[in-house]
């Protein structure tokens, strides 16, 4: 199953596989071909492709500012 939503930075996503140490949350820190995610538990930097982030993406803990602005339109 795929995220068909927009990504904002911001947004705080559930990933399907655990980080190794064990956290599974994600704030998106960068939005572009590649997707920057910050691991929430241990602070770890990384960047995903932005098929891979969307085939692992599992649901959308928090939206950021960004798309709570759309939303108002």
């Amino acid at each position: 199953m795929e995220i068909h939503a927009k990504i904002y930075v911001g947004d705080v996503v559930r990933m399907r596989k655990p980080h190794p140490c064990g956290g599974t949350d994600w704030e998106v820190v960068r939005v572009g071909a590649d997707i920057g995610l910050v691991c929430q538990t241990c602070g770890r930097r990384v960047l995903l492709p932005r098929r891979k982030f969307a085939r692992q993406v599992k649901t959308f803990l928090r939206r950021g500012p960004e798309a709570e602005k759309e939303g108002e339109e």
